[in-house]
């Protein structure tokens, strides 16, 4: 009885090593299980209960750890199933973005938004493509009617054998920009050849320009450097004129320029001088609702001017540090004056001047809703005040008329971007 008792302690003993050993093996073999050595002839469930926690409280401590260990099991299959999971879905997003319908760059990544077309306006959308189309088409249109001017004015019978290859390539176009937009319209697969189209149009419009270009090239050589005109057809911010030199520092100004628009709403800006820390150092603009102004270091003064109805006007505009005191002349009466205009500030020299456009930044910046539309000549800018009679000269066009001491109009004084076009003016010949 004795022998067959101690048999069972010993299985009992044994298969709880076991248990023990293997839950310890489950945890990473953070603990380890100590074998006690009892002498021969000791019962081994004596020393057992002697040595170790009751036999009671021993199998429910292998419950326990067994039970852990299974539920730690089950976590882990969970948590490997969930990473399959989230794998699996990684590589399905993976390759649906990689290859995005219409994109045909290595990678699947799509062209920069920002990216340059050859008209020189950023690449949006197919309608936004097409009014730029469009506009552009616009602005060859009024440069052929100013050449259909000059042919008739000149009996130019080469002008008029051009003009009408011009309409001709002209209409062409506009059939094309229209079968553009039916095709968006009416979704049809043809826009997969978009890009294809978009060239062959831009690759017309550039043979277009150069051909007008060497029309006025033909036109400019019979007339003086000064009498020439700059017209901006289009409000964007690309089209400008850069003044070659800067404007030296000064105490007093007066600024004239003919000007004719009937752009809505606001003619924008005709010219603005910028330099290093001021983007806004003299800038006359008219922009949105708000009537015509003149600033000086981000001074601003209200003009009395109202000339947005088509017809050529000519405005001067006076000014001195001292006191800021300032006039405003519209076709060569003065219309209003005030004073504390930015008072003894200096205009500031090594500056930018540009025509056409708002300078945001020294040189750029420029804003489509502050562009100048419409036409500019005879721009004249003094180091002085000038008189009541020298503005009514310059503005009847009187043989007594000065140019100006800082800036002179000359076609050698500017340099052209973005499609702004130059022709023939007289000033006298728009008063008669």
């Amino acid at each position: 009885m004795q022998v067959a008792r101690r048999g069972i302690c010993w299985r009992l003993f044994l298969f709880s090593c076991l248990l023990l050993e293997s839950s310890c093996q489950d945890f990473g073999g953070q603990t380890q299980f100590i074998c006690t050595s009892v002498p021969k002839d000791m019962d081994i469930c004596a020393a057992t209960l002697q040595n170790s926690v009751p036999g009671e409280d021993l199998k429910t401590t292998v419950m326990q750890l067994r039970e852990t260990v299974l539920q730690q099991k089950e976590t882990i299959m969970n948590q490997k199933e969930t990473i399959r999971e989230l794998t699996s879905k990684l590589a399905r997003c993976e390759s649906q973005s990689g290859a995005e319908p219409g994109d045909a760059r290595p990678g699947g990544r799509r062209k920069d938004a920002g990216t340059k077309n050859t008209m020189g306006d950023v690449s949006r959308g197919p309608a936004d493509t097409l009014t730029q189309l469009s506009q552009t088409l616009q602005s060859l249109k009024q440069r052929l009617e100013n050449l259909e001017q000059f042919s008739r004015s000149n009996n130019s019978v080469q002008a008029n054998s051009l003009k009408d290859l011009l309409q001709s390539k002209i209409d062409d176009l506009e059939k094309q920009v229209l079968s553009r937009v039916n095709s968006i319209e009416e979704g049809k697969p043809g826009l997969r050849n978009e890009t294809e189209q978009r060239g062959r149009v831009e690759s017309t419009l550039t043979s277009l320009h150069q051909r007008i270009t060497d029309l006025e090239k033909g036109q400019r050589e019979n007339r003086p450097l000064d009498k020439f005109q700059l017209t901006f057809p289009l409000r964007t911010n690309y089209m400008y004129a850069k003044v070659k030199k800067s404007l030296p520092e000064m105490y007093a100004l007066t600024v004239c320029m003919w000007l004719k628009s009937n752009a809505s709403p606001g003619v924008g800006t005709p010219f603005s001088y910028a330099v290093p820390g001021q983007a806004n150092e003299l800038v006359l603009i008219e922009w949105g609702n708000n009537p015509m102004e003149i600033l000086i270091n981000d001074k601003v003064a209200k003009l009395p001017f109202l000339i947005n109805d088509g017809k050529w006007h000519h405005i001067c505009v006076t000014w001195t540090t001292r006191d800021g005191v300032w006039e405003a002349f519209q076709d060569g009466v003065k219309r209003g004056s005030g004073e504390n205009l930015a008072p003894y500030h200096p205009i500031k020299p090594q500056g930018l001047l540009i025509l056409g456009q708002e300078q945001d930044t020294l040189g750029g910046g420029f804003d489509a809703t502050q562009a100048f539309v419409g036409d500019l000549a005879n721009f004249h800018i003094w180091d002085r005040k000038l008189s009541v009679g020298e503005i009514y000269n310059l503005a009847t066009c009187s043989s007594k008329a000065q140019v100006g001491n800082v800036f002179a109009w000359m076609e050698t004084s500017l340099d052209i971007y973005g499609g702004a076009s130059k022709w023939t003016f007289e000033a006298c010949r728009q008063l008669n």
